[in-house]
């Protein structure tokens, strides 16, 4: 079977694609783009995307990703921070236009019609570079700080990935994601490590998706819990899309917590459980549920050590909750400093800020982020009351709220699209919970508003509470 790389636009072999990589890695080193050089490439996921990504890793510069949405002011910050010598854009980024950005379309042109190339694509000049890949991450809160990682450890950490989870050369990859970030980046890379085929799909038109899945016999899907419910939905509404999915054999999920009634619903569905997994950018991908073992988070991979540890630093037993610690050989080098150098990460095991547990198999189950709040006299951790009420069918974010006399005060928001009001949930929600876990306010949403990563924005819901 020939690997295929399928646009909204086009549809190449493999083998092809690579070669219009190549006379792009050509078109750039006649640009005055050599090896070392940091660049910046901030653009929307398209097959044009995907090919400059591969030349530039051929010609093996350092690659400083921007999401495609991020304002003009912060890419310039991140232009200067990083000292990148050239800044590829495709005509729907916002960008400073005195930075002189270069068209991925003009590297398209200036690549078209040249001979064919000698030699294979190769990433082994980019595998070299400590700085091989830049990414910003900010969580839910703070300014954007400079991930670096090293091309070895990344495409290392990838192909630990790609064999846990059982990706094949017969498979057709569709990562319903953005290209800029861990996961989706991620996903484009190992369908070229495993030289299977790849589907660039309209992630934020899932309508256009599932069609495209259907006409290119797409075998496994990634994307986030939220792009999910939004295809259950499109399902449940028209039944005929189901056969849209009659290829895929598995259903892969990351980037923010997965409630059980989704999964269970993928189950009735479609037959197919959702496939969790844990992973950061500063930490790589860790764990990964898997068709022979499809519980919560699964296992760490190979060469990766998951522990679970209390306040004290001390493992925790088996089904005991605490904060996840990971010592991976592929986390990050350091960070940008704001002249441009690295800054070296601590080596070792690393606190993720994340509470967990591990089963007596040794499976991940992520319970949130270790954020507590103290309310009438208890220690409350929001994102396990988000998780409870999950389970009982109550897709909820909480916003906690300083308040002199209790504590904290605690705004629920609950994602419903049928829009029942505020006094149906909360007959619900109290139901489930203790009193001091119980709401001070119900706020119900048709849909969570999501982040670039496809995460409720826990910002914005931050500013709604507090409105």
């Amino acid at each position: 079977m020939t690997a295929m790389i399928y646009a909204a636009d086009s549809v190449r072999p493999v083998d092809e694609f690579e070669q219009d990589a190549l006379r792009i890695a050509e078109a750039l080193r006649e640009r005055g783009v050599h090896p070392g050089d940091r660049v910046m490439l901030k653009a929307g996921n398209s097959a044009a995307y995907v090919c400059v990504l591969y030349a530039l890793m051929h010609v093996g510069t350092s690659i400083v990703l921007v999401d495609q949405q991020e304002h003009v002011e912060e890419t310039r910050r991140i232009a200067l921070r990083t000292g990148v010598k050239a800044t590829f854009v495709d005509d729907e980024t916002p960008i400073d236009h005195e930075a002189d950005p270069v068209h991925l379309y003009e590297l398209l042109v200036a690549a078209a019609g040249r001979p064919p190339v000698d030699g294979m694509l190769s990433f082994d000049a980019w595998e070299e570079l400590p700085d091989g890949l830049i990414m910003w991450t900010s969580g839910s809160t703070g300014s954007p700080k400079g991930v670096v990682k090293s091309g070895r450890s990344f495409l290392r950490n990838l192909r630990r990935n790609a064999e846990q989870v059982g990706h094949r050369p017969d498979d057709v990859l569709m990562p319903l994601l953005p290209f800029p970030h861990q996961y989706g980046l991620s996903m484009v890379l190992i369908a070229q490590l495993t030289r299977c085929s790849l589907v660039i799909a309209p992630y934020r038109r899932l309508d256009r998706a599932l069609r495209m899945a259907h006409d290119c016999g797409v075998t496994v899907i990634d994307a986030t819990p939220s792009s999910y419910r939004s295809i259950l939905s499109l399902a449940t509404r028209k039944p005929a899309l189901r056969a849209h999915l009659a290829a895929t054999r598995m259903f892969c999920v990351g980037a923010a917590p997965l409630d059980a009634p989704l999964v269970d619903s993928y189950v009735q569905e479609f037959g197919l459980p959702l496939l969790d997994s844990y992973g950061s950018t500063e930490l790589g991908n860790i764990s990964f549920a898997t068709l022979d073992n499809p519980v919560s988070c699964g296992r760490a991979m190979d060469g990766i050590r998951i522990r679970i540890v209390d306040e004290d630093g001390r493992p925790a037993p088996a089904g005991q909750p605490g904060e996840i610690e990971v010592d991976t050989p592929d986390a990050l080098e350091g960070q940008i400093a704001d002249d441009g150098s690295i800054v070296p990460a601590a080596s070792g095991p690393q606190l993720t800020g994340d509470l967990g547990q591990l089963d007596a198999e040794g499976n991940l189950h992520v319970l949130g982020r270790k954020f507590a709040v103290h309310r009438m006299g208890y220690t409350l951790y929001p994102e396990l009351i988000e998780r409870k009420v999950a389970e009982a069918g109550c897709p909820t974010r909480i916003v906690p709220l300083p308040d002199q006399l209790r504590g904290s005060q605690l705004v629920f928001f609950v994602e419903d699209e049928e829009l029942r009001d505020s006094a149906h949930w909360r007959e619900r929600l109290c139901a489930l919970l203790p009193a001091y876990e119980q709401p001070n306010r119900v706020v119900v949403l048709e849909r969570f508003p999501l982040n670039r990563n496809g995460k409720p924005d826990k910002k914005q819901l931050t500013r709604m509470a507090a409105e």
